[in-house]
């Protein structure tokens, strides 16, 4: 299925409350409605998922480079040609209009490079690395609408890729990173890990 196909939701039962992110190029719209049921998606260009009209319809509004579903919020990045305030008009028309026959259990976007990480399969260090994330990092990116995710661990090297508003975010490539690096090192009781985004 790709979109709902039976709804009673109108366009006037959809509220959307725009804020904002430590990212300037970012802004969080959390919405009364499901946007992701499960997991969360970051997507780079509406080709990613096709299906979705609500994807190809933000893609449509000048400047947006980059989306990021997580439950009830989705986190549009802009390139700066609209101001935070003409990026909310033009958002949110399109939320209150697409979400009646959006469909909150779409897929996961085609991953760029290999097939996605079931946790189960990756070594016992890097499982270490991803509860500690999600016990005391994840919820505060999750809550200014980014991510991060664990690429691999080579030695002591941990490589991360930010996503949604932690992207291209100046505080995510300085204070978000020392705090993961120092986390990880007490956590893992290794003063030599260091934390290396891509």
């Amino acid at each position: 299925m790709s979109e709902q196909s039976e709804t009673t939701l109108s366009p006037d039962d959809v509220l959307v409350r725009p804020q904002p992110t430590p990212n300037p190029a970012a802004l969080k719209f959390v919405v009364n409605q499901p946007l992701k049921r499960e997991g969360k998606a970051t997507i780079n260009a509406p080709e990613e998922v096709p299906e979705l009209k609500l994807v190809e319809s933000l893609f449509q509004v000048q400047g947006v480079k980059q989306l990021h579903f997580f439950q009830n919020t989705v986190t549009v990045t802009h390139e700066g040609s609209l101001s935070p305030e003409e990026l909310i008009e033009n958002v949110i028309p399109v939320l209150k209009t697409r979400i009646p026959i959006h469909n909150p259990d779409f897929g996961e976007p085609e991953p760029k490079a290999g097939p996605k990480k079931d946790r189960d399969s990756l070594s016992p260090e890097v499982q270490q690395v991803e509860e500690i994330l999600d016990r005391t990092i994840r919820p505060g990116l999750q809550a200014d609408g980014g991510d991060v995710e664990v690429i691999k661990m080579d030695g002591n090297e941990v490589y991360i890729l930010y996503q949604g508003a932690c992207g291209g975010c100046p505080s995510s490539m300085m204070g978000t990173l020392d705090a993961i690096q120092s986390i990880l090192q007490h956590e893992m009781a290794n003063p030599e890990i260091s934390v290396i985004p891509i």
